[in-house]
């Protein structure tokens, strides 16, 4: 049995995600629920993890949606609901409804939350829920000859109010309704709420819960990673509420929340694994692609170390010592994800016209992602505009990437003097040219 078998997982998995829990402290969360949430057999688990995250110093805003609730609270009246463009019309009979179905809401979620049995997850939290009037709404009017009456937009968070509880290490409770300053309350979406808090409180991530766990390809596999412009492509290929929940978070993005999550709150520990592990559990939506392909820097040093470390030991690279790599640094391109260098690839020039692919490491975890193919594109238009010719490569083990990515077999003859005199020929490389 080797060393890491005899680990218990809980200590693997909190060694691992100790970096999740030294980046997230502090930060400001807004979560999304939708009413759907509650009736889930898994909505107690999931207060668990809220409180979990709570206990971790993250600055909880939950916002609440109550429709099925207030369906249901419609049916009980013999209310019918009117609904136009996906949007419910709100007139009197039906607000009552929903101020009835929102206060039960709250009430369950600010009970749940007050759990602190000793043999539950949530002894000794001591958590404290705070709610209150800190939506502004406005009426949405009259649309295209549609009055929505009580239905309404929101018009401003009290962002400073709610900055001063999670200070105070409060959890703070949005609902799905707003008021005016002339003491007028209306219906509003979940998502309107949820955006508008996480935009005004320059939210770190805004957390979309709802029934599905994210954005899927045609073949049904979950994308785990967006960016806007690849969400908005497929706009038109997603179910009604899907498409909804995608266009918040493109505009929570596009207004400045530097990261949107799609989790499933039907899927137990969908949020743990979203937030505390690399590849989560839902689809996470940026500005610019998650993994940050950018040249190596000082502080990169440890991190190239070690995913060269095991390749080096194996033989498939040549080892170089910290002194050498830290004098090569400027030739490296890294991927970075959350700290972590998942890959990493060198440009050495040899000559006027002929330059080295040096050092193409991928951590195991990620061989498979493309990540190989995006340094070997980046080398390879940085070396076209150095005005090189020919990239070229030494191998002892991956002679058939190589080969795959476009590179033909050459000989030791070929390469540059300078490169030549350095052939070790103990090793054995063999040698792929790859035209520019």
């Amino acid at each position: 049995m080797t060393e890491h078998s005899s680990i218990p997982p809980y200590v693997h998995w909190f060694r691992q995600s100790s970096p999740y829990i030294n980046a997230h402290r502090d930060k400001t969360f807004v979560i999304m629920l939708e009413g759907d949430a509650l009736a889930d057999e898994h909505f107690t688990d999931l207060v668990h993890d809220l409180a979990l995250l709570n206990s971790f110093g993250v600055r909880l805003v939950l916002v609440h949606g109550a429709r099925p609730q207030i369906d249901r609270a419609l049916q009980r009246l013999n209310i019918r609901s009117r609904f136009e463009n996906g949007v419910r019309i709100t007139d009197s009979q039906a607000l009552e409804a929903v101020k009835a179905a929102v206060g039960i809401v709250k009430a369950d979620i600010e009970s749940r939350l007050s759990l602190g049995l000793p043999d539950s997850p949530m002894h000794g939290a001591g958590i404290r829920v705070v709610s209150g009037n800190f939506v502004t709404a406005k009426p949405m009017g009259v649309l295209n000859g549609v009055d929505y009456q009580h239905t309404g937009e929101v018009r401003r968070v009290d962002h400073q109010a709610i900055r001063d509880l999670l200070q105070q290490r409060n959890i703070v409770l949005l609902s799905s309704t707003g008021y005016s300053p002339a003491g007028d309350v209306f219906n509003l979406t979940a998502e309107d709420v949820a955006l508008h808090a996480a935009v005004s409180l320059r939210a770190d991530k805004l957390i979309l819960l709802s029934a599905d766990q994210g954005i899927c390809d045609p073949q049904g596999e979950l994308l785990r990673e967006l960016t806007c412009r690849q969400l908005e492509q497929c706009l038109d290929e997603l179910p009604a509420l899907r498409r909804q929940l995608s266009q918040t978070a493109i505009r929570a993005v596009r207004q400045g929340v530097p990261r949107v999550h799609m989790i499933a709150h039907n899927v137990n520990g969908a949020l743990l694994q979203e937030l505390f592990t690399r590849e989560g559990g839902g689809t996470m939506i940026t500005r610019e692609p998650y993994d940050q392909l950018r040249p190596a820097r000082t502080e990169d040093v440890s991190g190239i170390l070690k995913l060269l470390q095991p390749l080096e030991e194996d033989g498939t690279l040549v080892k170089r010592s910290r002194e050498l790599l830290e004098t090569e640094l400027q030739r490296f391109y890294v991927i970075e994800r959350d700290g972590l260098i998942t890959a990493c690839a060198a440009l050495h020039p040899y000559s006027e016209t002929d330059a080295e692919l040096a050092c193409v490491a991928v951590h195991p975890d990620y061989r498979g992602s493309q990540r190989g193919q995006r340094l070997l594109q980046q080398v390879a238009d940085e070396a076209r505009r150095r005005g090189f010719v020919r990239l070229f490569v030494l191998t002892t083990r991956t002679a058939h990437w190589f080969v795959e990515q476009g590179f033909v077999p050459g000989e030791v003859d070929a390469l540059p003097p300078a490169r030549r005199q350095l052939y070790n020929f103990q090793r054995n490389s063999k040698v792929f040219f790859f035209a520019l």
